[in-house]
């Protein structure tokens, strides 16, 4: 082997180390950039040519950065929408990044919502994932997260539930009159029912004593919010009556007409007031609902199955990425799950800065899916992941490879002198 060519080995040695201390440099670099993964240099030896039977060695060179993907720390941010997967698997969000639309991957869950409601990450791609149907069914379609615009429909009231004691001592007025309800009845109350189109409606129940164990009950309702109705005339809606027997327990619930024509929502809604569970109508004891005590008459409970439209206020993120909506109307539902992507050799992924990673040939083309199935880890809300590298572990390697690097030089040297010896021979 020539004096050139342990020139040219130590220049491939300067060379390879020079690049294995960019690596390096590059993971100390990014110690606190989240969802940030570490890279490791790998080397291989450069064949030469042949001495007798003998393959030389001509040097070495860096075959490449491999990425490590160990879980970095969790931290917690609070964020509702700070997100870090713990276990396998790469967020997926699609758009426009150094003015290459396409789909990435990452680990840096830190998203938030844009001015249109779409959930977006810092560099303003789109979080991708699956939606869900009013009807709680997740959707098979993979796509972009709008959350901002979502509201939750409004449900006609169809029962109302009602825990009452009425006084066994009350004096029974004449017949009921709904142009004077307050004259001709024991007791009164009121209820919040919904029309179909989400509207509150006051009802006014009113309660009559017919004598012994015996009550009848009227559900009044202002014309002005009926079809056809006269504004301050109240109008009934529905009506029944309440049989006790002498220990004062609900024996028997009648049902009488209910159909309420609520203005411009779907007519005809019916509503089923239930006070009970009465002996002979429901098998009950005749206890848990309403009782004919001695006492004044008040109300102990009061619930109907209605509300009104209301708009997204807050989410909740589940273990499995399931979204759920909190909504103004009380109400909350499932409204999205976030996918993770996988892949057959994540380590050959490429990166595309900015935390985001592009799939290649190596790496194999994405599995995505929900969060929480198959091999994909789960999500945790309220927590973004640190970078996974190991600074102590990256001062300790960028010390060897400086010493490899000067170990180099010295090799360089070393043949330079031989040259000038060799260039000496002339005098």
């Amino acid at each position: 082997m020539s004096i050139w060519n342990n020139l040219y080995i130590g220049i491939s040695g300067l060379t390879a180390h020079g690049s294995a201390i960019s690596v390096v440099g590059d993971n100390i670099a990014n110690v606190s950039t989240v969802g940030f993964k570490a890279s490791r240099a790998g080397f291989a030896d450069v064949m030469g040519g042949m001495v007798g039977s003998s393959r030389l060695g001509a040097g070495v060179r860096m075959e490449g950065a491999q990425l490590g993907f160990s879980q970095g720390v969790l931290q917690q941010t609070g964020g509702v929408l700070d997100l870090a997967v713990r276990g396998d698997g790469f967020f997926v969000v699609s758009g426009n990044h150094d003015g290459i639309p396409a789909t990435y991957y990452t680990r840096d869950g830190r998203f938030g919502l844009d001015n249109d409601g779409y959930v977006i990450n810092s560099e303003g791609l789109r979080l991708q994932g699956y939606g869900f149907t009013p009807a709680g069914v997740q959707g098979t379609q993979l796509g972009d997260m709008q959350l901002g615009s979502m509201q939750s429909a409004p449900l006609a009231s169809t029962r109302v539930d009602m825990r009452l004691n009425l006084d066994s001592a009350s004096v029974p007025p004449a017949a009921f009159l709904p142009a004077d309800p307050n004259n001709t009845s024991n007791f009164a109350t009121s209820t919040t029912v919904y029309d179909s189109l989400g509207n509150a409606h006051r009802v006014d129940l009113y309660f009559r004593h017919g004598g012994g164990g015996q009550w009848d009950w009227h559900a009044l309702v202002d014309g002005a919010e009926l079809t056809g109705g006269i504004p301050g005339d109240a109008t009934e809606i529905a009506t029944g009556s309440l049989t006790f027997n002498t220990n004062g327990a609900l024996d028997i619930e009648a049902p009488g007409l209910s159909s309420a024509n609520f203005l411009n929502a779907t007519q005809g809604q019916a509503i089923t007031f239930d006070f009970g569970d009465a002996i002979t109508t429901d098998l009950g004891t005749g206890m848990a609902g309403t009782t004919q005590f001695a006492g004044a008459s008040t109300v102990n409970a009061a619930t109907q199955d209605g509300f009104g439209a209301g708009a997204l206020v807050d989410v909740v993120v589940a273990e499995n990425g399931v979204i759920e909506g909190l909504f103004s109307n009380g109400q909350r539902r499932e409204v999205a799950r976030v996918a993770l992507a996988t892949f057959a050799a994540q380590d050959k992924l490429e990166r595309a800065g900015s935390q985001l990673f592009r799939e290649s040939t190596a790496s194999g083309s994405a599995l995505v899916d929900a969060a929480a199935t198959g091999a994909r880890g789960s999500v945790s809300s309220g927590t973004i992941e640190a970078s996974n590298v190991d600074l102590t572990n990256e001062l300790v390697t960028l010390i060897s490879f400086q010493r490899a690097f000067q170990a180099n030089v010295k090799t360089v040297q070393t043949a330079d002198e031989m040259l000038a010896e060799v260039a000496n021979l002339k005098r």
